[in-house]
């Protein structure tokens, strides 16, 4: 009977220890991330997932294998967040994640991050773009992988979403697969900076900063203050701006139709970009200001709002390329100013600053004298909401855009900027490019002569 009864105590031992193997290894799971967010020239946030509660850590150096510098934040979760500063601009660093017991992900080739420069230093940049991408499917796949081959071995700088991210409601469970699973090589190498679709706002809310966008992102509220731009500090998530080398970017709202949103947005936007002092500045969010794709800029009152209330501050303050998505298609405009009604009311006479496709390979390239921001010298506007899914196109294009028809093709953007040059191509999910303009600043010789 006595060695009935220790027998059980043995089993029940074994039992528990078990038990206490398996969930520790559950807790340590990793199934979200790594995944880079809010980089400036010397501080970068770096967030993942684990199945449990496990304190956060994170090691980095120069090279795998020699991750001499780490931080550690002690209190328990399952959603760390760690923020390493001090870094030097332009910098490589190799990374790893995990907690005190382990590493989880990192210290090899694939987990390596590159510092930007210091604002207002020109040298080659590379920007992917996606535009309603969240359909987690096959078409989504597609395009990544068109890019990733196009890209090859070129080092992805940063990367922009424009709203609609995870369909069909922004749930945790979208996001996961729209983005995290769809999406993981890129997010552990390059930063993620989105804007907020109408899809997205089903599960957050712009004016709180809560609910599932606003708890995966980690935004740059106070942009300024941390160094992350030389705009203003916009104290929102919703709406902000960073810079990266000489380009600034504007990251705006425009579902959220609250009037002392939109106002306050407002606000901030003509302040950030009066101090912004960048060479290039992009801006860009969910609903474009001309489009006649899958949805109509002349009858959708978010659209209206943002051609006759943003784009004259934009177009004032030198704005270069303004991006949306919505719209599943892919249509692009002229170099162009001034307008800012009805499609209708667009005079090719007064608001075409160059009829030419702006296409460097055929010897045209948009021209604008000023180097940096200089009012009304043109922008060029794009929609690129076809990242995911194409939709139906409205019969007659829209007169700002160059194209004859939306393109209903599946797509995403590759911008390329270097120096006094901008480079923007559509890139099919089949890998050819279906579209090409170049903007050059200043260099009038380049821009006249370049074949």
């Amino acid at each position: 009977m006595q060695h009935n009864k220790h027998k059980q105590s043995r089993v029940l031992a074994w039992s528990l220890l078990g038990w206490l193997l398996s969930n520790w290894a559950q807790a340590s799971e990793l199934i979200r991330g790594p995944y880079i967010q809010n980089q400036s020239p010397t501080s970068v946030t770096l967030r993942w997932r684990t199945h449990g509660l496990t304190d956060s850590v994170v090691m980095w150096g120069l090279a795998p294998g020699q991750l001499n510098e780490s931080i550690t934040q002690a209190t328990p979760t399952t959603e760390h967040e760690v923020t390493i500063t001090g870094l030097t601009p332009n910098q490589r660093y190799h990374y790893a994640v995990g907690s005190s017991a382990e590493i989880l992900a990192g210290n090899d080739a694939n987990h390596a991050l590159t510092m930007p420069p210091t604002h207002g230093t020109a040298q080659p940049l590379r920007i992917w773009v996606l535009g309603d991408s969240g359909t987690a499917n096959a078409n989504a796949a597609a395009v990544r992988d068109a890019y990733l081959n196009f890209n090859g071995n070129q080092h992805t700088h940063l990367w922009l979403m424009l709203g609609d991210n995870a369909y069909s409601s922004g749930t945790e469970e979208q996001y996961q697969a729209a983005v995290f699973d769809m999406y993981p090589s890129l997010l552990r190498q390059s930063s993620l900076w989105p804007v907020i679709g109408n899809h997205d706002v089903h599960n957050a809310n712009s004016l709180t900063g809560t609910g599932v966008y606003y708890d995966i992102f980690t935004l740059p509220k106070q942009a300024r203050t941390t160094g992350h731009s030389t705009g203003v500090d916009s104290g929102s998530e919703a709406y902000y701006s960073f810079d990266y080398g000489n380009v600034h970017f504007v990251m705006l709202d425009s579902v959220f139709i609250s009037v002392p949103f939109r106002a306050a947005m407002i606000d901030w936007l003509q302040a950030d970009l009066m101090m912004s002092q960048a060479d290039w500045t992009i801006a860009m969010w969910h609903h474009p200001p001309y489009t006649k794709g899958s949805h109509d800029s002349d009858l959708e009152s978010r659209h209206i709002w943002t051609r006759e209330t943003v784009l004259p501050i934009l177009e004032q303050h030198g704005v270069d390329l303004i991006l949306g998505g919505h719209s599943h298609s892919y249509e692009r405009s002229w170099l162009i100013d001034g307008h800012y009604g009805l499609s209708q009311s667009f005079d090719p006479q007064q608001h075409v600053l160059d009829g030419t496709n702006g296409n460097p390979f055929a010897g045209e390239t948009y021209f604008k004298p000023t180097l940096g921001a200089a009012p009304h010298e043109g922008s060029v506007y794009v929609v690129a909401g076809s990242s995911g899914k194409v939709g139906n196109i409205e019969p007659n294009p829209h007169p700002a855009m160059r194209h004859l028809l939306a393109l209903q093709e599946l797509g995403s953007l590759v911008i390329d900027v270097s120096g006094h040059h901008l480079l923007v191509q559509f890139l099919l999910d089949n890998g050819q490019v279906q579209d090409v303009f170049r903007l050059t600043k200043q260099d009038l010789i380049f821009a006249t002569t370049f074949n």
